[in-house]
C-alpha cells in the first residue's frame, strides 16, 4: 500500500511540474529591440493636467528573456514632452498599463497583471491599425478596455474611463509591420519609374533614328 501511495504522489508531483512548465512555455515575447509604435490620444470630457496626453511613442530598448526595457515619450496638450524608461516583465506581470503582453494569446487565454491579477482575453477580430489589417485581441479590466496586436502582444488601442473623462489611445504608426498604404505607394512609384524609363528609351531610339537618316 505504501508503494502505491508513493506512486500516486509521484504522479501528482509530475502533473504539477508539467502544468507549471506548460504555463511558463506559453509566455512568449513578440517584440524586439528597435521596435517602436506611435499613438494618438483623444478625450471626451475634461481630464486633469496629469492625464492630458495627446500623443505618445513607445520604443523597445532591449529584450532579455521575458524582461522588456521600453522608452515612452508622452506629449501633453501644452506641448510638453516627458520621456520615461520603464521595465516590463511578462513573467511577474509588471506591465505598467498593459503596454505589452505575451504574444500569440487567443480567446480564453489569461495573462498576469500584477496590479489586478489574471486578465482573460475575451475577443479576437481583424482591424486596421497603423496602416495595416491585423488580427487583434481584446480584454476588459475594471474601467479599462484593451486591444493588442495578437502576433506581437503590443497595445494598439486602449479606452480608459475616468470620473469626468474618457480617454482613447490609438496606434497610428509603427515599424513592427508594414503599412499597406506605404506598400501601395511604393508600387505606384515603381510603375512610374518603369513608365519614365520606357519614355526615355523611346526618345533615345527616335533621336538615334533621326541621326541615322541624316
Amino acid at each position: 500500500m505504501l508503494v502505491k501511495e508513493k506512486i500516486v504522489t509521484l504522479i501528482v508531483v509530475l502533473m504539477v511540474l508539467s502544468t507549471a512548465v506548460s504555463a511558463s512555455a506559453a509566455v512568449s515575447v513578440g517584440v524586439k529591440k528597435g521596435d517602436w509604435i506611435e499613438y494618438q490620444v483623444s478625450f471626451t470630457g475634461t481630464p486633469d493636467p496629469t492625464h492630458s496626453v495627446v500623443a505618445a511613442k513607445m520604443e523597445v530598448l532591449d529584450v532579455q528573456g521575458l524582461i522588456i526595457q521600453v522608452n515612452i515619450v508622452s506629449t501633453y496638450s501644452n506641448g510638453t514632452q516627458v520621456s520615461t524608461n520603464s521595465t516590463l516583465n511578462l513573467e511577474t506581470g509588471q506591465l505598467i498599463d498593459n503596454f505589452i503582453i505575451p504574444a500569440g494569446l487567443t480567446i480564453g487565454d489569461k495573462f498576469l497583471d500584477s496590479n489586478v491579477g489574471n486578465i482573460t482575453i475575451t475577443g479576437s477580430e481583424q482591424r486596421t491599425y497603423a496602416g495595416a489589417t491585423r488580427t487583434v485581441i481584446n480584454a476588459t479590466s475594471g474601467d479599462n478596455t484593451y486591444v493588442w496586436d495578437q502576433a506581437t502582444g503590443i497595445s494598439v488601442e486602449g479606452i480608459s474611463v475616468g470620473s469626468d473623462y474618457t480617454m482613447n489611445s490609438l496606434a497610428t504608426a509603427t515599424n513592427i509591420w508594414q503599412s499597406e498604404t506605404s506598400g501601395t505607394d511604393m508600387t505606384l512609384v515603381y510603375v512610374a519609374v518603369v513608365i519614365v524609363a520606357v519614355f526615355v528609351i523611346i526618345a533615345i531610339a527616335v533621336v538615334a533614328a533621326r541621326r541615322g537618316k541624316k
